[in-house]
């Protein structure tokens, strides 16, 4: 916010944001034909498209005061955008300008009343956003003045020529120092307490309740050879403050941190021991390879000579980068580093890597105490050239924080150190290089000179020789061998290669733009189908990491793209560990934006013919998780968030959770945990094709999973949740292992339980009258080997496994023991395997409701039939009474069951139990153990707070307070996609600073609970090959026919016969809106298109129920293009 004042004495409150596309329309109010001189006919839409940065400045009534708009290349074409620098050295060789010092302006313009006040505003601005920047340029025809505004930020360098325009233009320059300049950063002195105090209490008090008023002062006077502070002064006043120590504790970070990529912080000595010995190596282990290297490649730095000068200790850097090891691929990627951080661990056993021992001197001090006045911390960078010349024997600079601190503008030029998981430190580790200080790295097109280089940068990364071959592929033929586009960058420092990337021409983007929401983030009509770029390989040396968005800034200026896109494919489960590939790692995937995919019409394509869309749309590829940048992104800072995110539970609640968290582009969340059972869903373990054992919810599908990666941003620990340490902030998985949280979400839902037999002796032909209730019992026996629970895609494949390893499909009677929607498809799946019908037995408890898991006689009619045909038998209203008559139940060979007339006995070879669904007990002790309320499920308030401020539940798992008298509404009721977003949108409030600060809602409306509104899902494949799908709103069960009696029930539209297997029925409410949809037949259908039918007005299916009572519709599958 600033103030600004007009000529004639009137003041404007301004305040300063990003550019937006809805800025446009003012934008364009405020060009005059002034402003077209100086710039030109510019399409502002293109402009602000290709701009690197955008600038608006608005007042308290949202009405646009003024719009600047910079790029990294001259404007009027007096230089190609990829080689303008060396124009701008003969200009004036005194401008030392490099592209990553220097932006051009395209566009001002302002209100002319406060139009000078507006240029300063958003020029300083500029400078603050980006750190890096020491010149912005503007070039305007030399015939013309720049008017009273700009000629008070800019002064005239000289003239050049146009490369299209007859005349000579102007070319005027803006200095950082003039406006936001660097720092003066000297040694600290007592006399500096008055100054830096008011800046520490605004900012924390706690320092000085536990030192003293007068800690700063102590600490200044302490200062000797190891301990130093240092201050940061403007006009004479100290605004910053930084304290330093050469004392490490570095015994306690090798054994907490992996520090093989910067020799443990150390002096390389002759007795380092860097890999394993030959005795103990295992011969073609990839991971030994990956962590062990030669002395050389781990060498940082030389024995300090005594630089004693500024130029000594940057020629000493330079000479550094000589020695800086390679990158690897435990560097190359975050996503796959994290998954050996402290919150990821792989139960019940985990790899113990070599770890190397280093006997050098340490090479590192660290930052005891940091800070700085808010309207200077754009510049607090500006201490570590200083600080490293007081410690010119070390050359890495160390600061631990607090998880929960949010990341300011020091740190991010820092380089997040992984803990191991037996890290017993509570803060993250960050490190900072000498040699990245440099502002000297070059970004080039690669040449066949760099080959050597290149090598040594990527010897350690296991796709290296893909690096190298697409390397030698672009010095060779520029192109691939298909003829796509080819291009290479080399990042040099000191000329020293310490980067690589590799891209081509995007050739699908027609398929990326339909198939992803690449429009949140460009206008793509205004790209030219040559700017799109598709990035292969990018490996940057973690020193420079600071410089990534750089980097691929360069790559878009000097290979002409405007976007550049990331796939990353699925990947098989390899290990204990999901991870995901694509071309290669690549260190950028945390500054791309994660682009969400767009929703699909299933089109009948044969039917359409030359309606259809185009093959470069309707083709099927393999799907994969689309990342991106653009011009736009790589000045747009994101916002880390550091917070141990623990997600208990892989449940659809849990992954629409994630989901959220990670698509937010302009927040990356670095500490996000998921502990499930089996790992992450989607790994395709049955084929798409085979039917599936269970009922889907159609929250999400494997597609969804492999559009999503969510195993590119989220740690994933194998096990299960055995206890909840809640002062200390841990989760115990499978009894031995931690996981910390700083935020815990419980979304481990409900899952079929092993039954527990009544132990009824059948020979004293007993009813279920005669029989105590023990359904709430729990079977604590042990399981049976060839007894089946099934609650996900892991268990039925071990289910599917066993069926044919023990010839169950040719002989052997299977037993399904339910009544809930999964027993008719597993039933299904079990004919279709080929199990006979007559061997089939299908055995219902009683009920424990008047509403059936179909809720629909007709289509329980077709299903009967279609069972009574295949030879199933159906026993009805029978409890399992015992195994095997009592005796050893492992495994069951036989099963009792009680009626209420008379037992009955079963041979069994394999038996299925569905249940009724509960809380795991492993689970309910966890929870019962740490205090939280449970009242036969978990108790949460309206906003997922169980009674622990720090944990939060959501899904089957949980219940509403009582103080709510909402008994039959929990979070059963609504759609699991959308209770997860919820609570995602819940959490954001914490972390999200670009979000509205949440206001306690009135005390009458905190008595009600939320109501969702998304679609309640089931479908699957039942008995009779029956294709079905149930769309409805959330609601209270009740039977249909009681629904259907109520006045307010609406119309319904009911096409076919359920036995026929072309049922399909249409519930439009009052209100004429459709609110359910029932689809039963024998053919596949288009699901995701039906799904998109639900809460729509009937209007918007073409009138469908006036055409309905007309007898115009007699076949909604018929019609279902029409309707879409």
């Amino acid at each position: 916010m600033s103030i600004l004042t007009s000529p004639r004495g009137k003041v404007e409150v301004v305040y300063c944001r990003r550019t937006e596309s809805q800025d446009i329309y003012c934008i364009q109010n405020l060009i005059r034909k002034f402003t077209q001189k100086l710039f030109g006919r510019l399409n502002i839409i293109c402009l602000l498209e290709k701009a690197n940065l955008a600038i608006t400045l608005y007042n308290d009534k949202e009405e646009i005061m003024a719009q600047a708009t910079f790029l990294d290349y001259p404007n009027w074409n007096v230089a190609k955008q990829d080689d303008w620098v060396s124009l701008f050295w003969e200009l004036d060789s005194d401008i030392p300008c490099t592209p990553l010092n220097t932006l051009f302006m395209h566009l001002f313009v302002a209100v002319d009343e406060y139009s000078v006040g507006c240029c300063k505003e958003i020029i300083q601005t500029v400078f603050k956003a980006v750190p890096e920047l020491h010149f912005i340029f503007l070039i305007v025809p030399s015939y013309m003045s720049l008017g009273s505004t700009l000629i008070t930020v800019f002064d005239q360098v000289g003239n050049i020529p146009s490369l299209t325009y007859d005349e000579d233009f102007a070319v005027y320059i803006c200095h950082r120092h003039s406006h936001y300049p660097q720092l003066h950063i000297r040694k600290a002195r007592v006399e500096d307490h008055d100054d830096l105090m008011p800046i520490f209490m605004h900012q924390d008090t706690i320092l000085k309740a536990t030192y003293g008023e007068y800690f700063l002062a102590e600490l200044i006077e302490a200062q000797d050879k190891e301990n130093h502070a240092v201050v940061c002064e403007v006009e004479g006043v100290a605004v910053g403050f930084m304290s330093v120590c050469s004392r490490v504790n570095m015994q306690l970070l090798h054994e907490c941190f992996d520090l093989v990529l910067f020799h443990g912080f150390c002096v390389p000595h002759p007795d380092d021991v860097l890999e394993l010995p030959q005795e103990l190596s295992v011969q073609g282990s990839q991971d030994a390879e990956l962590r062990s290297s030669s002395q050389d490649s781990q060498k940082i730095v030389e024995e300090p000579q005594e630089p004693i000068t500024p130029e000594g200790r940057e020629r000493e850097s330079i000479q550094d980068l000589g020695n800086l090891g390679q990158v690897r691929d435990t560097e190359d990627t975050n996503y796959y580093v994290s998954n050996m951080s402290s919150t990821s661990i792989s139960l019940p056993e985990e790899t113990n890597y070599f770890r190397p021992i280093y006997m050098g001197a340490s090479s590192a001090f660290c930052i005891q105490l940091f800070c700085i006045d808010e309207k200077h911390e754009a510049r607090s960078l500006d201490f570590m050239d200083f600080v490293f010349s007081l410690f010119p024997d070390k050359n890495f600079c160390l600061i631990s924080l607090p998880h929960l601190t949010p990341e300011f503008a020091l740190i991010q030029n820092f380089v997040k150190i992984v803990p191991f998981k037996n890290c017993t430190v509570e803060q993250d580790l960050y490190v900072f290089h000498r040699a990245g200080l440099l502002k000297t790295i070059n970004i080039r097109l690669a040449n066949l000179s760099d080959t050597s280089g290149v090598e040594n940068l990527i010897s350690t990364l296991m796709l290296n020789k893909s690096i190298l071959e697409d390397l030698k592929q672009y010095n060779e033929a520029r192109r691939d061998p298909d003829g796509t586009a080819l291009q290479a960058f080399v990042a040099d420092v000191a000329e020293q290669i310490v980067g690589i990337a590799v891209i081509r021409n995007e050739m699908d983007i027609e398929y990326i733009r339909s198939h992803y929401n690449i429009e949140d983030f460009i206008y793509f009509s205004h790209h030219q189908h040559e700017e799109h770029g598709h990035l292969y390989h990018f490996a940057l040396n973690p020193i420079f990491r600071h410089y990534t968005k750089f980097f691929l800034k360069e790559i878009l200026r000097l290979g002409f793209k405007s976007c550049l896109y990331y796939p990353i494919y699925p990947a098989s489960r390899e290990g204990k560990f999901q991870s995901s590939y694509a071309h290669s790692l690549t260190s950028a995937l945390h500054y791309l934006v994660p682009v969400r995919p767009r929703r699909q019409i299933v089109y009948p394509l044969e039917k359409l013919g030359i309606n259809a869309p185009s093959k470069a749309v309707s083709k099927e590829l393999l799907s994969y998780a689309l990342n991106h940048t653009n011009r736009k992104l790589t000045l747009e800072p994101k916002i880390t968030v550091n917070a141990r995110i623990v997600v208990v539970g892989a449940s659809s609640v849990g992954i629409s959770f994630l989901e959220t968290l990670v698509f937010c582009s302009h927040l990356k969340f670095s500490n996000l945990t998921l502990i499930s059972t089996h790992g992450l869903p989607g790994k395709k373990l049955l084929d798409t094709e085979q039917r599936k054992f269970l009922a889907s919810d159609h929250c999400f599908n494997d597609k969804d999973h492999a559009l999503m990666s969510l195993c590119s941003w989220v740690n994933v620990v194998v096990g299960r949740m055995t206890a909840i340490d809640r002062a200390a902030k841990y989760v115990v998985v499978s009894q031995k292992e931690i996981v910390l949280y700083d935020h815990l979400i419980l979304c481990t839902g409900q899952q079929y339980q092993v039954p527990c037999p009544t132990g009824a002796d059948i020979s004293q032909h007993l009813t279920n009258r005669e029989i105590p209730n023990s359904s709430k019992r729990r079977y604590t026996g042990k399981v049976p080997c060839n007894h089946f629970i099934l609650n996900d895609e892991e268990d039925c494949l071990k289910a599917l496994t066993w069926i044919r390893n023990n010839s169950i499909i040719t002989e052997g009677n299977v037993i399904v023991y339910g009544d809930t929607i999964d027993t008719y498809t597993t039933v299904e799946t079990l004919l279709n395997l080929g199990v006979r019908g007559s061997c089939i037995h299908f055995v219902q408890p009683p009920p424990t409701s008047t509403i059936t898991c179909i809720n629909n006689y007709s289509v329980e009619s077709a299903v009967e039939d279609a069972l009574q045909a295949a030879g199933v038998t159906i026993y009805r209203e029978a409890l399992l009474a015992q195994w095997n008559e009592g005796e050893n139940p492992d495994p069951i060979h036989s099963a009792c069951f009680t009626t209420p007339t008379k037992p009955f006995k079963l041979t069994c070879s394999i038996f299925f139990s569905f249940c009724e669904k509960n809380v795991d007990y492993e689970t309910f002790k966890a929870l019962n153990d740490a205090c939280l309320v449970y009242d036969g499920r978990l108790v949460i308030d309206a906003n997922f707070h169980t009674n622990d401020i720090a944990i939060r539940a959501a899904g089957s798992l949980t219940k509403f307070s009582n103080r709510y008298y909402s008994n039959e509404w929990t979070h059963s009721s609504f759609s699991s996609k959308e209770v997860g977003f919820q609570l995602a949108a819940a959490m954001l409030n914490l972390f999200d600073p670009t979000l509205e600060p949440v206001t306690e809602p009135p005390a009458d409306l905190d008595q009600l609970i939320p109501m969702y509104k998304g679609a309640k899902i089931q479908g699957g494949i039942l008995p009779g090959s029956y294709h079905y799908l149930h769309i409805a709103k959330p609601a209270i069960l009740t039977p249909l026919e009681v629904q259907m009696a109520q006045p307010d029930f609406g119309s319904e539209v009911v096409t076919g016969n359920a036995k026929n297997g072309n049922y399909f029925r249409i519930h439009v409410n009052k209100y004429k809106m459709v609110e359910t949809i029932t689809c039963l037949s024998k053919e596949a259908f288009p699901t995701s298109n039906y799904i998109c039918l639900f809460g729509q007005h009937e209007q918007v299916l073409n009138n469908l129920c006036a055409r309905y009572e007309d007898n115009m519709i007699t076949d909604l599958y018929r019609r279902k293009i029409s309707l879409l």
